[in-house]
């Protein structure tokens, strides 16, 4: 099943391929392309300078950046629950919680609540993910109000980071929340398309690859 595409293959189990699209809870995205995730999020970090205030969503890519932050002083706001029990025992770094409606899939704050605190907000640096790119359409998400809440925090954001693997690449999720011209960066793994690569550049957009 898995050679006729039926099935993708992730730690402990399958998943069917189109559930990609649907949603996935947190859990089990964690372990899809777990190693391109892991490259993708080491490389975002180097970006992180000393005193920036980032943002960092709910997915598990975004997830996976925790685990490689700098040593030196942040403010890392998020609305992802994950994010702070992870940071919760980190020196240096102030976190701030957007609140708002609780959501127990993806672990994550969202709704009219979460959208209003990022209007008090200045952000140097957004760093989130998405469940497709798209050169046309541009960005999109499964869930709506997650896409009305990225949407959002990119008004806010001084420099745009999206991290996706080559899975994404080409893909057309359900919500769009963003033009590809809203983005500064992505970054992606070496196996992503270069014609798509190559499209970004020409769009002056810079594209970082693990």
């Amino acid at each position: 099943m898995e050679r006729r595409g039926e099935l993708l293959r992730i730690h402990g189990g399958a998943v069917r391929p189109n559930q990609s699209r649907v949603e996935l809870a947190l859990n089990e995205r964690k372990q899809v392309n777990r190693g391109s995730k892991t490259a993708i999020a080491r490389l975002a970090a180097e970006r992180i300078e000393p005193n920036d205030t980032i943002f960092i969503d709910a997915s598990s890519t975004a997830l996976t950046l925790v685990e490689h932050l700098p040593s030196f002083h942040l403010t890392v706001l998020t609305n992802a629950h994950n994010v702070i029990t992870a940071l919760a025992d980190r020196d240096g770094i102030d976190i701030v919680c957007t609140g708002g409606i609780y959501e127990p899939r993806s672990r994550s704050y969202i709704g009219l609540p979460a959208e209003s605190t990022m209007r008090k907000h200045n952000i140097h640096k957004m760093f989130f993910s998405c469940n497709g790119i798209h050169l046309e359409r541009g960005i999109s998400e499964t869930n709506p109000r997650q896409a009305s809440f990225k949407e959002r925090v990119i008004e806010c954001s001084e420099n745009v980071y999206c991290l996706a693997d080559s899975t994404k690449i080409g893909l057309k999720s359900s919500f769009f929340f963003a033009e590809i011209s809203d983005l500064t960066t992505v970054v992606t793994n070496e196996d992503s398309d270069p014609g798509f690569i190559a499209a970004l550049a020409n769009q002056e957009i810079e594209v970082l690859q693990a």
